[in-house]
């Protein structure tokens, strides 16, 4: 199953894909040439529109709705998706949620979903995932969308720091695992990205000052979305078990500095 030339199926299933970094995600991939499986928790429009673009690039899409708070049943979207597509080489775990409240306040309800949607679904999803593309038995992809909080602590985010951190290292355990079956499994973690989640829908990033980030803004979906679709293509076959930041070096800065920063002082000794 190694070498160099991808030999997995051109499907890809992306979870999270009905807005933001999930349906760029969608959109690069079926660029590249990937039938996609979309998923839709809030609003099914703004899923359709995902969908819409997919077949504008001539290729196939599906849609399904997706709760992840509804575990374990939830993660038959997989195969559901993989059996209307025709299979699956690629997942890419991109739904995802958030909070801001310090531990100490944080509900017991409110630690379970954030742990639920940012961890224990992708769990689930990877798992279905993998299952199938060992018994189909040509290799693919998994790419699980952490964040710079995979790793770099910030406060009044606990929950979704534990399950991030949690995740990235899930990561690197499928990749020693599935290694031998010609799967990679990698984690992009992206900084600050101008997408709903951010409170920035349809902001353009390059116009946006970000004083503590060292590139000087957010970034945009389709930057991460770009790194996915490498680690997705035939020029990543040896690349597993790595989590690569899209950041605009934030992570360099320390994880409150790089949003908390308000002037320019620090670029100066």
């Amino acid at each position: 199953m190694t070498g160099r030339n991808a030999n997995h199926p051109r499907v890809a299933v992306v979870t999270g894909s009905e807005s933001g970094i999930g349906r760029a995600v969608a959109v690069a991939l079926a660029a590249d040439g990937y039938d996609v499986g979309i998923t839709s928790y809030r609003d099914a429009a703004q899923a359709q529109r995902t969908a819409d673009e997919v077949r504008r690039a001539g290729r196939r899409a599906e849609v399904r709705d997706l709760d992840l708070t509804r575990l374990p049943a939830a993660a038959d979207v997989i195969d559901e998706l993989a059996d209307a597509l025709g299979g699956l080489g690629v997942l890419v775990n991109c739904a995802g949620t958030g909070t801001t409240t310090p531990v100490l306040d944080t509900g017991w309800d409110e630690w379970r979903q954030v742990l639920a949607v940012d961890l224990d679904g992708p769990f689930l999803c990877a798992q279905r995932a993998g299952r199938r593309m060992v018994e189909a038995g040509r290799g693919g992809r998994i790419i699980n969308i952490t964040s710079v909080h995979e790793t770099a602590p910030r406060v009044g985010a606990g929950a979704y720091c534990a399950a991030k951190g949690g995740l990235g290292l899930l990561t690197r355990v499928l990749a020693l695992e599935l290694a031998e079956h010609g799967i990679t499994v990698n984690s992009v973690a992206p900084g600050e990205i101008a997408t709903p989640m951010t409170g920035q829908e349809d902001v353009d990033p390059t116009g946006v000052g970000r004083p503590g980030v060292p590139l000087g803004r957010p970034g945009d979906a389709r930057e991460v979305a770009a790194v996915v679709a490498f680690l997705a293509g035939a020029d990543a076959t040896y690349v597993t078990g790595a989590s690569w930041p899209v950041d605009g070096g934030m992570l360099n800065m320390g994880p409150q500095a790089g949003s908390h920063l308000t002037g320019n002082d620090w670029r100066r000794p």
